[in-house]
């Protein structure tokens, strides 16, 4: 065993870089989230008609959904991908290689024909695609989340792992902002648009992350060779709790997102045309405010931990599973708007404000990416579904079915966050804040 180095020693202060490298993160998981929920968006408003058309327009809901949660599907492969990498050969190499794939992806998505144009082979096209996208997707999540939290100052990895989080309802708001303009466009300018700006975003992207520096944790463990030879496997054999926990916390937070920026998008313009621009500019004012809550919710979890806000975000979201289609049923649209800031703007960004430290500190170094990349991707997965699920359900039974569902998950969620011990409780933030102190008092002299 080596001994660590000067340059690889953690500091309870965190790196010199810790600022960049949690806004590159949060640029990053921003574009990244643009892409994705880009496809969300014009399945729940378009695909179902350009990509596969049928006389019953519940058919093709059904199946632009199902494309949609093909994507979701591919997402634990690629966070088990992405996972073995980054606790392999570094953070840095896997969040670069993941935004050139998806980007790539989603600008390709741009240019497809259609269904009318090439028959059959386009929906076989644009699945494939997008089950590209969902590899790179998974594989993008963990390396920037722990990026962000093992560079930040140890009384204040709450609020820094917060940073690329708050970069998923930047992507939403961008993408919803964007589809919003893109809706006054004629023909399929209305879907592609969107698809095809993403390029600009990616590069920006790409020059940022570039210059990041390598996770001081992971050199420290590479210095002190506590790196394993094989991480994905060492996580199943080890830390396979720590993966179930993680997906039953991360279950409740994609339900809530799909099941209303995706579903409740599709189920508001399916029964009145007219409230489809007042839903997607909801969106876009909800995810601008999940920008700010989402921070908020991290830096609180360094002041009062991490389980007290998750499980009130948990309870939120099953007494707001009704209320969600009771208020808009009537397409009320200062109500739409409410309910969409609501779910999204309050209860979501409450979920993924707490979610950045909470999910990885259920793992050690050595094993994090992989661990943490594997259960919030396979949740993720479920998640993916929910659309389906809801559409599925309120078919068979009505509204309620839909709502029903978002109660099951925010169950789920709920009783995981109650069996989750605390990771920074008193005793905890105790200490750190003493050997933050200590190293303050070092530096000084």
């Amino acid at each position: 065993m080596t001994t660590t180095t000067e340059s690889t020693r953690r500091s309870p202060l965190g790196s010199k870089d810790r600022v960049k490298t949690a806004i590159a993160a949060a640029v990053g998981t921003s574009v990244e989230n643009y892409d994705f929920i880009a496809y969300g968006t014009a399945a729940a408003l378009y695909f179902g008609t350009v990509f596969f058309p049928s006389d019953d327009p519940l058919v093709s809901t059904l199946l632009a959904f199902a494309t949609l949660a093909v994507g979701f599907v591919m997402r634990p492969l690629g966070g088990a991908i992405g996972g073995y990498l980054g606790d392999r050969f570094g953070r840095k190499p896997v969040l670069v290689g993941a935004m050139i794939v998806m980007g790539a992806a989603t600008f390709v998505i741009g240019l497809l024909p259609t269904y009318d144009q090439i028959g059959l082979a386009a929906p076989i096209i644009l699945t494939a695609i997008r089950m590209i996208q969902g590899l790179a997707f998974g594989a993008e999540w963990g390396g920037a989340i722990t990026m962000a939290y093992e560079h930040a100052p140890w009384h204040r990895r709450g609020m820094f792992a917060a940073i690329p989080q708050s970069g998923n309802p930047l992507g939403i708001a961008l993408a919803s902002a964007m589809f919003a303009f893109s809706a006054t466009l004629d023909g399929d300018w209305k879907w592609r648009l969107p698809f095809l700006v993403s390029a600009i975003l990616v590069i920006a992207a790409l020059i940022v992350r570039s210059k990041l520096s390598e996770s001081p944790e992971f050199q420290e463990a590479v210095a002190t060779g506590k790196t394993e030879k094989n991480p994905f496997l060492a996580t199943l054999r080890d830390d396979w709790r720590g993966i179930l926990r993680v997906i039953a916390l991360r279950v409740v937070e994609s339900f809530t997102y799909y099941s209303t920026a995706t579903y409740l998008l599709n189920y508001l313009a399916g029964r009145d045309e007219s409230l489809r621009p007042i839903a997607l500019g909801a969106i876009t004012a909800a995810s601008i405010i999940a920008i700010g809550m989402t921070f908020l919710a991290g830096s609180l979890t360094d002041r009062i931990g991490r389980r007290p806000i998750y499980i009130g975000a948990c309870i939120a979201a099953i007494v707001f599973a009704f209320p969600m289609y009771l208020l808009t049923n009537d397409g009320v649209p200062a109500l739409v708007v409410a309910v969409f800031i609501i779910a999204i703007g309050f209860i979501h960004a409450s979920l993924t404000g707490v979610q950045g430290s909470l999910l990885t500190e259920q793992f050690r170094t050595a094993t994090r990416t992989s661990g943490a990349s594997l259960g919030y991707q396979l949740a993720a997965a479920i998640g993916g579904f929910a659309p389906l699920l809801a559409a599925a359900l309120v078919g068979a039974i009505g509204w309620p079915g839909a709502s029903l569902l978002l109660v099951l998950a925010g169950t789920i969620g709920l009783v995981g966050i109650l069996v989750t011990k605390e990771t920074y409780g008193p005793a905890k933030r105790a200490e750190v804040e003493a050997q933050v102190a200590e190293a303050k008092a070092a530096q000084q002299r």
